[in-house]
């Protein structure tokens, strides 16, 4: 298990002192996958660098199992270390090196021979489907091709922790996809606790059990996924979740009109329009503002804005209806979103 606890981290600068973090406590199971979001600027990547000291808090605690990495000496957090390790958005492969004598890199520097090295390495690289490319350069290789080597050589010491720094943002979606599906086999298989530093909400939905919203250093939020993105309560949450939330785009509503947001969670779909059927069986017509769903499975996740004519009963009926549906959540929102 990974408790931060009352993490702070502050820089001098030449403008004086800045906060990158601000009292940050999260608890993260072993085996979980744990997504860490926000926009730029709000502390992500220095958390990260916390996590595995690379960056010296300046105030709080980081324990995994117990082990307050803070109290370690140098020799001792080389060691914990290899329970810790990372891939990047640019890879960080080293170019002269063969994909092969990358995986090895990390063995060789822990004192493991040479033949148990190569034959470690040749093995993990067949786990990331590339075993055909160990003699090949990283130059010569897509950039998710470049980006499973990178995963290969974090695996290489056999860690109890993944970190993945914004590691899909280089990549065109298709790839992200085969990518986040190997982190996800990785973490199955092994079990392996992996952190997940993204400011892409598709990411998070797509592979994280947990989730923690950062917004300018602190956390915003935190829940399971499904929960948090469903019926986000804090501000940047919303934001994140539901980036219609500055109303400002859609014009002036007429004064007698109402909006309400709809969140599908995994609601199964049907032949037969909700919002049609609504206006069929209540009397209730309402005109879609915003809509960002997808079909998955047979089932419809995302969201939409409703606006509708009418008075409290007149919006009441519609969430009543609308919330009828397993997996639906329905709430009248203001023009600005909160």
């Amino acid at each position: 298990m990974i408790e931060i606890k009352n993490l702070s981290k502050t820089y001098k600068t030449a403008d004086g002192t800045v906060e990158a973090l601000k009292n940050v406590s999260l608890t993260i199971p072993d085996g979980d996958i744990f997504g860490i979001i926000g926009m730029s600027g709000a502390g992500k990547s220095t958390l990260v660098r916390c996590i595995n000291m690379l960056e010296r808090p300046s105030e709080g605690t980081i324990e995994i199992d117990h082990c307050d990495l803070g109290a370690l000496s140098d020799k001792e957090l080389r060691n914990m270390r290899r329970d810790i390790t990372m891939i990047f958005q640019g890879f960080n492969l080293l170019m002269q090196r063969t994909c092969l004598k990358n995986v090895c890199f990390p063995l060789e520097l822990t004192g493991v021979k040479k033949a148990e090295a190569k034959k470690k390495a040749l093995e993990l690289l067949e786990i990331v489907g590339l075993k055909d490319k160990a003699n090949t350069y990283p130059a010569q290789l897509s950039g998710g091709q470049q980006q499973r080597v990178a995963i290969a050589r974090a695996l290489a010491t056999n860690p109890k922790v993944l970190l993945c720094d914004e590691a899909t943002s280089a990549l065109d979606p298709t790839t992200t996809n085969s990518i986040l599906e190997l982190i996800r086999g990785i973490n199955e298989k092994y079990g392996i606790t992996v952190i997940i530093i993204t400011h892409q909400m598709s990411v998070v939905e797509s592979i994280c059990k947990h989730v923690a919203i950062l917004d300018e250093g602190e956390v915003a939020e935190q829940g399971e996924v499904a929960e948090v993105f469903s019926k986000p309560k804090s501000l940047a949450a919303k934001k994140l979740v539901f980036p219609e939330s500055d109303l400002d785009a859609l014009g002036v509503l007429e004064s007698e009109e109402r909006l309400i947001r709809v969140v599908f969670n995994g609601a199964a779909a049907t032949g037969k329009p909700t919002i049609a059927h609504m206006a069929v069986e209540k009397g209730i017509e309402a005109s879609i503002s915003y809509a960002s769903t997808k079909s998955i499975g047979g089932k419809i996740y995302g969201s939409m804005l409703l606006s509708i004519p009418g008075d409290d009963h007149s919006v009441q009926n519609a969430i009543d209806f609308l919330t009828q549906t397993a997996e639906i959540t329905a709430e009248e929102v203001s023009v600005n979103g909160k």
